[in-house]
């Protein structure tokens, strides 16, 4: 790698860090461009180089954290060898980088909504569907050997990840209150019961 690209590398690596620690401190009203900008004491046309919009950047920025939850995810269930173990991991390390990670999941829960995600589903998709494409294949054959419900895949994908991101929101939320710890005693079994075979 020349020194021109890791000159670039790191500047890209600075405005996602910063860009995350502006929406940490100051909520999605205080994440503009210029206060990224500011924080990061880089030009705005470095920013605009790099990402090409403030859509752009923001865009970026979910996909280091998709991807920074989709590794978590992906190492604790391809270290299982049964369908049980692997989704009870699966579970648990979400549960867990949500409390380790506070900054980065309340960036991803809050961009739910947000016109980047539109603006670049094809990017995002892309990025999410090549994480989560480990994941679907480690359980299409435990579904082959009968040890998961023959579910669709999004069905199993909703079933997993529907509580996990109901109980970050909350966690994440100033509204409700739960303990991720105490939910880790019980969602990994619950979730699993959704997905095991039924008894012949």
């Amino acid at each position: 790698m020349s020194p021109e690209q890791q000159r670039g590398e790191a500047t890209v690596d600075l405005l996602l860090t910063t860009a995350l620690r502006v929406f940490a401190e100051s909520g999605q009203q205080g994440f503009t461009v210029n206060a990224v900008v500011s924080a990061g004491g880089v030009s705005l046309g470095s920013l605009y180089h790099h990402f090409g919009s403030f859509d752009g950047r923001a865009a970026a920025l979910y996909i280091r954290c998709m991807d920074e939850l989709c590794d978590r995810m992906v190492s604790a269930l391809t270290r299982c060898r049964t369908a049980r173990t692997g989704v009870r991991a699966w579970v648990t390390a979400y549960l867990e980088f949500t409390q380790e990670h506070r900054d980065m999941a309340l960036f991803l829960h809050a961009s739910a909504c947000s016109g980047y995600l539109v603006a670049h589903a094809e990017e995002i998709g892309a990025a999410k569907a090549e994480k989560f494409g480990t994941v679907m294949r480690w359980l299409e054959v435990r579904r082959e050997r009968g040890e998961i419900a023959p579910l669709p895949a999004p069905v199993v994908e909703v079933l997993v990840m529907g509580p996990l991101t109901e109980a970050a929101r909350r966690r994440l939320s100033s509204t409700y209150e739960i303990d991720l710890t105490e939910a880790a005693r019980y969602l990994p079994d619950h979730i699993w019961r959704s997905l095991r075979p039924e008894p012949v």
